[in-house]
């Protein structure tokens, strides 16, 4: 990782606000590594379940605060902020670093009750407030956008999103100075390497994310049906467990009665590479709502061609007949031609995977890009 930059004045404590310590710890431990390193005093301020240790292990303080992350209730949020604000105060806050859209909500109405002004807003994607396209979603959008930069933000907040449409939804300039983009929390590309590739027949594709109908897990399986259906040697494996906190959930009756006919879900795994690895393509055939998904940027670094859909975050990644295919959102039957194309050629798929590899070595997609861009944010907040 390229060496952070260092303060130019006395010690500052940076907090972190984020709903779930698992999320904070599958995405973002070489940013606090990073903020450590450049001197920052760091803190999380977490629900607590599992991930203690190894957030601890970066060197920073975990704090827990029991809040419910599944409802974006302004009720519920000012209650939390309350409780946040004090917090804030007792850790003498400096910065304040909010993750996704509820710790944005509960963390700006904090910061500005704690009379905070340097605050990161993190948006790590719009959810199913971007994804819906009917009245209700563009109403939430724009009630979101009013708060956002209305009353949660100061003259010091900044703000990070992971596509240029998520900024421009919320009405920012994606060029503009308080507006960071970043390649999503980043890879590291040497834990992710390519490996030889199977042998086919079968054309064996992973989908690995939680397994919730909002990432088109669904929409996937009718894919190889009808692929399948029309003679393609094809498999797919999905990776991923449920998440009970959250409405999208595939049950899981409903996941173990896929898994069949050329179907496999193996629950979640701590070897992503080791299942991509077995696999020639990775798949995310979300219906929106990201920011730039971690398991494509990993199944890149790996090596594989992409299989995703035209949705913010996603088409940021992949170029349509570059990296993969990009196929419109809930259409089985387009994701399932792709499949058929890259079932037919293995060359291609072997090319679209080292396409994928370079995009994530050229850009400013890896784990040390994206703490070098954060900590700059860092360093200028304390100056």
């Amino acid at each position: 990782m390229d060496t952070p930059p260092h303060l130019p004045h006395a010690r500052k404590t940076l907090v972190f606000v984020v709903t779930e310590d698992w999320f904070f710890a599958s995405h973002f431990l070489p940013l606090a590594r990073a903020a450590v390193a450049m001197g920052l005093t760091v803190a999380v301020v977490t629900r607590v379940r599992d991930h203690r240790a190894p957030i601890e292990a970066t060197g920073a303080r975990v704090v827990h605060l029991e809040a419910e992350r599944s409802s974006l209730n302004p009720m519920a949020a000012g209650y939390a902020a309350g409780q946040l604000a004090g917090i804030l105060k007792a850790l003498r806050a400096d910065i304040v670093h909010c993750i996704a859209l509820r710790a944005i909500l509960v963390g700006g109405t904090a910061a500005a009750m704690a009379g905070i002004p340097a605050r990161v807003y993190a948006v790590t994607g719009l959810g199913l407030l971007g994804a819906r396209a009917d009245a209700t979603g563009r109403l939430s959008r724009l009630a979101l956008r009013g708060l956002i930069r209305g009353p949660l933000a100061s003259k010091r907040t900044r703000f990070l999103f992971e596509n240029p449409d998520d900024a421009r939804a919320l009405g920012l300039d994606p060029a503009d100075t308080a507006v960071t983009l970043v390649g999503g929390a980043g890879v590291d590309p040497e834990a992710f390497t390519p490996r030889p590739l199977p042998p086919t027949p079968p054309l064996r594709v992973a989908l690995v994310a939680r397994m919730l109908w909002s990432k088109g897990v669904d929409t996937a399986v009718e894919a190889v049906r009808r692929a399948r259906a029309d003679g393609v040697a094809v498999e797919l494996s999905l990776y991923g467990a449920p998440d009970p906190s959250n409405r999208r959930a595939i049950p899981e009756a409903t996941l173990r009665d896929w898994s069949r006919d050329g179907i496999a879900w193996h629950g979640p795994t701590a070897d992503v590479a080791g299942a991509y690895a077995a696999h020639h393509a990775a798949c995310l055939p979300s219906r929106g709502g990201e920011g730039l998904p971690r398991t494509l940027l990993e199944a890149a670094a790996c090596g594989r061609a992409l299989l995703t859909t035209d949705v913010p975050g996603c088409r940021s990644l992949v170029g349509d007949g570059l990296e993969g295919f990009v196929v419109p959102p809930d259409d089985s039957a387009a994701l399932a031609a792709a499949l058929a194309r890259l079932a037919a050629d293995p060359g291609l798929v072997v090319r679209m995977g080292e396409a994928a590899r370079d995009r994530i070595r050229a850009g400013d997609f890896t784990e040390a890009a994206v703490a070098g861009a954060v900590c700059a944010i860092y360093a200028e907040l304390s100056a």
